[in-house]
This record gives C-alpha cells, sequence and structure tokens, in this order.
C-alpha cells in the first residue's frame, strides 16, 4: 500500500516505519483496544474476526499488502471494532498512531488513500455479511482461498483446521469434509495444517460471486497496491 503513495510522502512517513515479522495466530487488538499501532504488511495477512457473546467467531475481512491494519487511527483517535489475528505469518512495517495522523494531516495524497482504503476494506465486510449468510460452505471456502491467495508470495497456505473453522463460522468436521472434497477434484492439497492451492481456475469457478466483487472493489479503489 504505501508503495502507491508519491516518494515525497513515503519519505515523510519512513522515519517513523519499524519492520516486524508477525506470526500465524499472533492477536493485534480486540474489540475495544485503543488503536495505537498501524501496520501495513508485505506478505503477511491479517484477519477482522467479529466476536459473539458466547464466544462464536467469524472473519468480516482480510487485510494484506493492498491494505493497512489500522489505518482509520490515522484520522483521530480510533478504538478497535474487531479481533485482529494473523492468518499468514510474515512482515510487516508498523507505525505510531501519532506520527502517521501527522503525516496524514500534512499529505492530500495520504487523506485520499486511507478514504479510500476504508471505502475498499467497509465494502468487502458488507459483502462478507451477505455471503456467511447466504453462500454454501466450500463456495465460501474456496472465496477465502482465493482471497488469501491474493495476499501471499506462493500457493501455500499454512493453517490450522481449528482456524479455518474460525474462519469460515462452522464446525472443524466441516472443514475436514470440504477439505476433502476440493482435494478429491484436484484443486487443492490438503494436509495438517497446510493447504496447497493447486489450480487456481477450478477455485475461481467454485467460488461465490463474493470473491469476484470483494476484488473488483479492490483493484477500483486500490488500483496501485491491489497487486493480487
Amino acid at each position: 500500500m504505501l508503495s502507491a503513495l508519491p516518494s515525497e510522502d513515503r519519505a515523510l512517513l519512513a522515519p517513523h516505519l519499524s519492520a516486524i515479522d508477525l506470526e500465524k495466530g499472533r492477536l493485534l487488538h480486540d474489540p475495544g483496544d485503543q488503536i495505537d499501532q498501524v501496520y501495513f504488511p508485505n506478505d503477511c495477512v491479517i484477519s477482522l474476526m467479529t466476536l459473539m457473546e458466547n464466544g462464536a467467531a467469524i472473519e468480516s475481512a482480510t487485510i494484506g499488502r493492498e491494505g493497512a491494519l489500522g489505518l482509520m487511527a490515522a484520522v483521530a483517535p480510533r478504538q478497535a471494532l474487531s479481533r485482529a489475528i494473523v492468518q499468514a505469518p510474515g512482515s510487516t512495517l508498523r507505525i505510531a498512531a501519532a506520527p502517521l495522523h501527522e503525516v496524514w494531516r500534512r499529505s492530500a495524497a495520504l487523506r485520499d488513500l486511507v478514504d479510500r482504503h476504508n471505502e475498499a476494506l467497509f465494502g468487502h465486510a458488507i459483502q462478507s455479511v451477505a455471503c456467511n449468510a447466504l453462500h454454501a460452505v466450500e463456495a465460501r471456502f474456496c472465496r477465502w482461498l482465493l482471497g488469501c491467495h491474493d495476499r501471499i508470495d506462493g500457493n501455500t497456505v499454512n493453517l490450522t483446521q481449528e482456524f479455518l473453522a474460525d474462519m469460515l463460522g462452522v464446525q472443524r468436521t466441516t472443514v475436514t469434509a470440504v477439505a476433502g472434497s476440493l482435494q478429491s477434484k484436484g484443486l487443492i492439497r490438503y494436509r495438517r495444517g497446510v493447504v496447497d492451492i493447486l489450480d487456481r481456475d477450478g477455485l475461481e469457478a467454485m467460488a461465490c460471486e463474493c470473491y469476484g466483487a470483494v476484488r473488483r472493489g479492490y483493484e477500483r479503489l486500490l488500483p496501485a497496491s491491489f497487486a493480487g
């Protein structure tokens, strides 16, 4: 996402950015937490999870190198609305919210990028609401794998069965059945904690319409940073 900014605007941010690695499963914030750090993923993927009072959870959006976690804090102090957890490990650039706000105040390009990113993320989240309610698990699983594939390097996604179940809001036995079906069709290879994508075109054919709708939204609003 930062590469979409003009060089002079990136130079304003550079002194405040630090590179860190995020391990799979790391909790970055929960609902109500003050957002004091903003993350710009390079090759990691972060899931935004909507939590229920009974402990149930489901993914509402995914953030990768096209965007940033906590970017709304660039505008003003904000509290997190969802749980943010690292879905796929990798590297990220991190900046404290206060200096990011100062650059946002000075940079028209950053203000525009923040606005477009927030619109794209909102579109992603509301599409997920409809998808989770209306579409079959197999189609949603394909959509989810494709969205993750867009945001990583390579064709291997390292995920546990439990994590996949949380992402999709289903039982682990359902994940096993769906993954087995996709494997029998030659679309993926599923091992304990690992999904290898073998046939992306086949996954796209089986995914619900929401994959294309979300992707088109990012391509329209963030054309320079969504390069999946």
